[in-house]
Parts: C-alpha cells; structure tokens; sequence
C-alpha cells in the first residue's frame, strides 16, 4: 500500500472552576459521570472503555476536526510517529503542531511519573487519566477537541480530604513545525523547522518561530501559555518538558534508543508557569487549560483560544451531546453476537475521531518528496476523514472510498460527501482538469502521490465513481450527483484512454498493492474499473446521458465477458491473479502473475449495480474458501500476502496451500483492511459462518483488552506474525492507533448483508433482504439514516419460518422486502402483514431470496421447508 506558508499561534489557558474529580470505569455509572463533569453531562449514558496496564506503553488519542492530540496513557509525550521521526506526536492544529506535550506537577510531583497513573478511559469524544491518590489527595485529567475551534483543553481535577495548598507547575514545550514536509524529503522537515524563541510578559508564555524557510519561504509562527488566574511564578529554558527532562533525543534516522523524549529534528523551547490552588476539604476544585493554535500570528492565536475556552463546561457537553447524536444513528441489536454489536457502536465513533478540516491549502505536486515547485492553486476549506493517526491523519483517495461505504453504513453522509468533493477540488487543481485522482494530501495542500506524471493511482480513479454513486443511492441527493458526474465521467474516460496502452481493456499503472515482479495491469484496479464503469452507466441513464451511458455499459460487459478466462489462476492456487503481462515474460501477454496479495480477493468483495459481485458463482467460493486457510488467514484476519512455495530468497516461513511458485515472500502482516475486504467479500456470497472469522478480527483488535493499544480505536494493522503488536515497538516504529478504513469491515456486513439494507434512492427504490448470520435467532437495526428519513429493521426465526419487519420514517421510495432462506429450503408460504403477497424467488451468491414488492412498510414471513 503506498504511503507516503502559513501563521501559526498557540494559546494555553488555564480557568479555575468547581468540577468533580474523575473516577474510571469501564461502563461509567452517572455518580461518576457527575464527579468529572460537575453535572455537566448528567443525564447522558455515556460509554466508556478503560486500561490500566502497561498504560507508558500505549498511545493516547483524542482529536477534534482541527486537532489532534497524542501522548501515552500516563499523560506523559514520548516521541512518537515516523513521517518526521518522534514529531508527529504532542498536540497538532494541522498542519501545524503546537507543542511537544504539556505536563502538571502537584507539589513537584509529576503525573504520570512521580505520581502514577491508575486507568486510561476513552469515551465518545473525550479522554480521561486517574492517578495515584496519595495523603489525602486525588488528581485526574480529562481532554477534548471542541469541533470548530483550533483548541485541545485539558481539565485538570484535584480533591483533598482536609483543607491545604497545593502548588500546581504546568511545564509546556514547543515546537511550532508544519506536518510537511517531511523527514526524508527534499526540503526535509531539518531545513524547513527554525528555532523556536521564548518570552514571558503579563502572565504569559510567548514563543514564537519566525523566518525564512529554505524551499518553504516565510512564515511566522506564534504560541502563547496562559491562564486567567495570575502565576504565581514563571521559568523560560530550552527544556521544560516535566518528568521528560533531560531529554532522550531521537536521531533522524538509523539506530535510535527504545524510547525518546525528542527528535533530531526539534528545535523548541520551553516554560513553566506555577498556581497556588487552594483546596477545601471534599471539595473538588478543576483547572481548565486550552491549547489552541491559528494561521496568523499571536493576536489570531488569542482569538482562537478565547473561542476554544470560553466555556470549557458547554463545550465538552456539546462534543459529547454531538457525539451520542451520531451513536442514534445505526443502533443495532445483535444478541448471538454483541462483540459485534459494540463495534459497530465503536466504528461510529472511529468515524467521528476520524474527520478533519484544512484550510488554505496551497496546491502543489511535490513529486514524491523530490520536488516542492510554486503552487498551482489554493483550497480555501477542505473538511475529510484522515486515513489514520498519527502518520497519516491528511485525506487519501483509496482510504475514503473503502471508509464511504462504512460512512454511508454509519449515516455520516456529510463528512463523506465532502471528502469526495475535496478530492476532486484537489485533483482538477494539481492534475489540470485530466480525471485522475491525487491519492495523498496533506493539510498543507502538498500533494505527495497521484499527479498525472505519476504511475499509477489506477484503482482509486476508477473507485471514485462507484463512491458518488454510493452516496447517490444511500441519499437520493441528485445535487450532489450533479456537482460531481463530470469529474467521474473523465475520471474513466482518463484511465481508458491513457492507461491501457495494450489496448485489451485491462488497465496498466499502480493499484492498491505495489510489490516486485507484479504484472503491469492489477486485479483490484481492473475490479473496480468494471464496477465504476456500471456505476457510471446508472447515473448515466438517471441523467439521460445516453452516449455515456451506452460507453460504459458496453466497455463494461466487453470486460466481464472475457474476465474469468483472463484473471482465473490456472492449477491448484484455487484463486484470481493478482497482476498479469508478467514483466519476466513479456511474449506471454496477459499471463497470470499469482502472489497470494490480498487484492485477490476484490472480484468477491465489489458488488455490482444490481447486487451480484464480480466473481463468478463457481470460482468466487473457491476462492473464497482457499483464503480461508492458515496461509492466508491467521488469528485477526487475513494476512497482506499468504505463504506457499515461492522464488524469492527469503523463503516464506508460513504454510503452503497450493503448489504455484510465487516470485515474492510472505507479508504476514493482518491489516484492518484487507480483514474488512474479506469480511465483505464472505458476506456478497451469503458465507456467514466464515465471515465471523474476519468481523470478530477486527472486532477484537478495536474491543478486546487482551489486544487493544489505544481502548476502543480499530488499528491499521493488528498483531501478526510478521507484525509485532504495537505496544512492544518504539513509539517511532508503530503502525496507525487508528485508521479509519477497518469500519468497513464492520458497518457493512451489518447493515448492508445481516440487516439486507440495500438503497437505490437515486432511483425512487429501496429493498430490504436480510440474512440472518449462522445460528442467530434474531438481529435488529433503528434509525439506519436513508436520505432525509430512516428505516428500521428486525429480523428474526422461529421455528421453520423467517420474519422480516421493515419500518419506514420520512421516506417515499419503492419498496421491495424478503429474506435470504437457509441453504437447501425451498418457502412454502408467504404473507406481508398477514395477507398472501405475490413474491418471486431469485437465486445469488447469497442464496435462495424470496422478494415481494410491497406498498407500505411491515412483516414479511415466510415459511420454509
């Protein structure tokens, strides 16, 4: 998988108000709600999920649309993060990062060291530390984002038996840097990051970074520490990062020490500003501090402070009120399975952590790193998923059109339309209206990866039509259809036209999987090329294109017509290629290059307009069942790239399931997304017994407290073979805490496959054909958002007859219910509300359906024998 001026200002406020000290637990009871909040969130059930081992080991996470913030589960800020190593840590307003950490001491105790900490918690949209209670004293922190404001703020609560002083030190360490460029480019984040300056006036903390950047130009960024009760004291000096002093620098690049404080790269400074706090026996007394940040130098800084501290009470409560908003979306119930169950809950909120905003974004290809030439136009607003944190938090093309189908799943319709349009507001910028998509963009604008000159983003312009036909169809929204049509006809007429220099349909350049000795036209980027051209087809004909229309149509079924015969591996690989026009045999045109990427699975996992997916009936179980085994799949999911027999020097270690020799080693390495494509893949093809296996995978790496790193955050890449778990590697060396593509693994098979939601809005239609998942009684789902309304479903087996109730809410749209039968039945009566209803019975991949066209929302049974 490939991956890859402006002002800047940063205040810290610290208020005092009475607050109530927080108390972890796992489900929080509302006594404890009460005691962090000081009722703030009463009334509110709020979930929670909580650590308390090995907590210096793990990442803390806690983000806004305009910030993110990552520590450890102490509280303390180890160097974290590789894109520029040990620095993608600390607390960010992208694309500019504030400071490296910001530490408290009571008493010259400091939290997270001298005074341990006791439990992580993560709720919906906050995060929360207790520590040690020691002589009567008690000490916990809670942080959040307000949406909206470039602002972290920290609640800090202490609570004492008797009556006493505490003195309260608040270190803050700077480093005022832009997330690119990076370490390794040209320029590198060495040249371009100057040295911060440090200054104390009226209460305050100024630092501040101001000059001209070689390749990057001048910039003036400015950071101001402050509270709204007077210091007692203050200190300037190059350090000041609390318990971390002195600092463990991290070199760029090479050998490092097993944990770091700093990087080579920084060029900070630091302060401290002291608090007399007086304490009343019970009483709980709570500082407020704020971190925020702007692009224009220290007065903007104010304002954006003043903003994210106005009220840090009403502002935690609208976070959290707006985050159990979008929980009322999609609320399942899944008595066989509530692991599963709670994931989806989870993958809601991963969603949410997971959106960003950009502003003035400076467009530019810089080559890979190689280049940084003078903009070729600007982005006043871009608002995104980012793909994951902390290295990859900026908006990539492939992560958003897997994560659409767990948005659209979720009801989160705005973040992902607008991630669709920025894409192509980026694209038609750098890549001068010519269809291609970019595929990496950070908040800067810098484009890293996806310009015209650049080999390969074949796939993820030939998925972005299938995403804006997916939003068309889950919201009716022809606007938005509309604003987007001709960006996606272009999009496929580019790769046709430039991408096919063979000319026999199957497209050349990079896909989703780029290794050594691949054919130069890929599985996946053909897959998605015969979806995206019927999904274009659709609109298309919506719209009365007809010459549009009857192009993608036709090229699509010339495609599928010669696909299997083409893709299919001859012998015992039991599997589609993952490349062809083998690069060691250049006379064999279209031979078949097997070696065992999980991209082999995406014929089974795309679902063609209509609802049948690509693979054929006969090879696509075969396939499926191969991927099933231990060379392919392990304890969370399936591997990067299975073991067999194979060529390549290092051998593979693993298990052989076929005898096809591969020219490329093992990559047993168990991503969330190639999990979540199987699991879809299991579920087009009604295989829901083996589907668990992948839905529990990234279920557990997400909920499971033996595996979990950051409670409730679904990872990039799960524990693995050739992938130690994240809590044993450096801080530096770590996979994503959390990615938000692992979702669709999740969302999906729930709502689209158990729960049978299928929306075709755009057209006037909607059809409910659920399948109830192997040695389940029952499954339900509310408040599954469609357009501007909802549907609710529950589905259920008594006996031998099937149910299906279907709920519409504000919805207009023509209805078709049923239900998937078990495997070798046949219906032997059907009613819808009671009555007999005309029904017809249609064999998938999924089974035996029995449909009936309906007028009105209501039961579905059918008997079965």
């Amino acid at each position: 998988m490939r991956r890859s001026k402006t002002f800047l200002a940063l205040a810290v406020l610290a208020t005092v108000a009475g607050l109530g000290a927080p108390t972890a637990a796992t489900a929080a009871p509302q006594s404890t709600v009460d005691s962090i909040t000081g009722g703030a969130l009463a009334g509110r059930s709020l979930v929670e999920l909580s650590e308390t081992t090995r907590l210096a080991d793990r990442r803390a996470l806690v983000t806004g649309d305009r910030v993110i913030a990552m520590g450890d589960e102490t509280g303390l800020y180890p160097a974290t993060g590789w894109h520029i190593r040990g620095e993608m840590g600390g607390i960010w307003t992208p694309p500019l990062k504030l400071l490296d950490g910001i530490w408290f001491a009571v008493d010259d105790a400091w939290l997270g060291a001298d005074v341990a900490a006791t439990k992580y918690t993560s709720g919906w949209g906050y995060q929360r530390f207790d520590y040690a209670g020691a002589d009567g004293l008690s000490v916990g922190r809670i942080d959040f984002a307000p949406d909206g404001a470039r602002g972290n703020v920290i609640g800090l609560t202490l609570r004492s038996d008797t009556r006493r002083d505490v003195r309260l030190a608040m270190d803050a360490h700077s480093e005022l840097m832009p997330n690119y460029p990076w370490g390794w480019t040209t320029p590198g984040a060495a040249e371009v990051n100057l040295a911060d300056t440090g200054a104390y006036a009226d209460g305050t903390l100024t630092f501040r970074e101001k000059g001209t950047s070689p390749g990057t130009g001048a910039h003036d960024y400015a950071a101001v520490v402050g509270s709204s009760a007077r210091p007692s004291g203050h200190e300037l000096g190059p350090d000041h990062r609390g318990p971390q002093d002195p600092a463990v620098v991290c070199p760029a690049e090479g050998e490092a020490p097993p944990k770091c404080d700093d990087s080579a790269f920084g060029k900070g400074t630091g302060g401290r500003l002291t608090y007399d706090v007086p304490l009343k026996p019970g009483k709980e007394t709570t500082l407020w501090f704020t971190v925020a940040g702007s692009d224009a130098g220290p007065a903007a800084a104010r304002a954006e402070f003043r903003r994210a501290s106005k009220n840090p009470v009403a502002a935690l409560r609208s976070k959290v009120d707006g985050r159990m908003a979008l929980a009322g979306n999609t609320k399942v119930d899944i008595p066989g399975d509530r692991l599963l169950q709670r994931s989806v809950d989870w993958s809601k909120q991963n969603l949410a952590d997971s959106v960003q905003e950009a502003h003035d974004m400076r467009l530019r290809d810089v080559d890979e790193g190689n280049a940084f030439p003078e903009p070729a136009g600007t982005l006043e607003e871009a608002r995104f998923y980012g793909a994951g944190f902390p290295d990859y938090p900026w908006m990539f093309g492939t992560d958003g059109e897997y994560t659409a189908f767990a948005a659209v799943a979720a009801g989160q319709f705005e973040p992902i339309k607008a991630h669709l349009r920025a894409l192509r507001d980026v694209s038609e910028v750098v890549n001068e209206g010519s269809g291609k998509l970019v595929h990496e963009v950070m908040h800067t604008g810098d484009v890293y990866f996806g310009a015209n000159d650049d080999a390969g983003n074949t796939d993820e312009t030939v998925k972005f039509p299938s995403a804006v036909a997916l939003l068309w169809r889950w919201t009716g929204d022809d606007r938005f259809r509309d604003d987007l049509y001709d960006f996606t006809v272009r999009n496929l007429r580019y790769v046709d036209e430039t991408l096919d220099e063979d000319g026999d349909g199957w497209l050349e350049g990079l896909g989703n999987v780029e290794r050594a000795g691949m054919g130069e036209e890929k599985l996946d980027s053909t897959a998605y090329f015969i979806r995206g051209l019927l999904d274009l087809a659709d609109m298309a004909a919506s719209l009365g294109d007809d010459a549009t229309e009857t192009w993608a149509s036709e090229r699509a079924a010339d495609l599928r017509s010669r696909f299997e015969a083409t893709w299919w591996t001859p012998g015992d690989a039991k599997a589609y290629a993952e490349s062809i026009d083998d690069p060691e045999n250049p006379a064999n045109d279209n031979a078949p290059v097997f070696q065992r990427h999980w991209t082999g699975v995406s014929p089974m996992e795309i679902e063609l307009p209509g609802g049948s997916p690509l693979a054929s009936p006969e090879h696509g179980p075969v396939a499926l069942a191969q991927r099933e085994k231990d060379c392919y799949t392990g304890e969370f999911g399936l591997y990067h790239t299975g073991s067999g027999p194979t060529s390549a020097p290092e051998g593979n270690p693993g298990p052989s399931c076929d005898s096809v020799v591969s020219t490329v080693k093992s990559e047993r390495s168990t991503f969330s997304l190639n999990t979540g494509v199987m699991a879809v893949a299991e579920g087009n093809f009604g295989r829901l017994g083996p589907q668990r296996t992948y839905t529990t995978g990234n279920a557990r790496i997400q909920l499971d407290p033996t595996v979990w790193e950051t409670p409730g955050a679904m990872p990039e890449i799960a524990p693995s073979p050739d992938f130690p778990a994240n809590i044993g590697r450096p801080f530096y060396d770590r996979s994503m805490s959390l990615q938000a593509w692992g979702a669709y693994g999740i969302l999906w098979p729930v709502v689209h496959q158990h729960l049978g939601v299928a929306p075709d809005l755009g057209n006037g239609r909607l059809s409910v054909i659920p399948q109830l998942p192997d040695g389940q009684e029952r499954i339900a789902g509310s408040d599954i958002r469609l357009g501007r309304g909802s549907v609710d479903v529950k589905v259920w087996r008594s006996g031998d007859t099937l149910a299906t109730s279907v709920r519409l809410d504000r919805l207009r749209t023509d209805l078709t219910v049923g239900t998937v039968l078990p495997a070798g039945t046949r219906p032997s009566s059907v009613t819808y509300n009671g009555r007999a209803v005309d029904y017809e019975v249609v064999t998938t991949t999924r089974g035996t359906e029995v449909r009936a066209a309906v007028a009105r929302d209501g039961t579905l049974e059918v008997s079965f024998q």
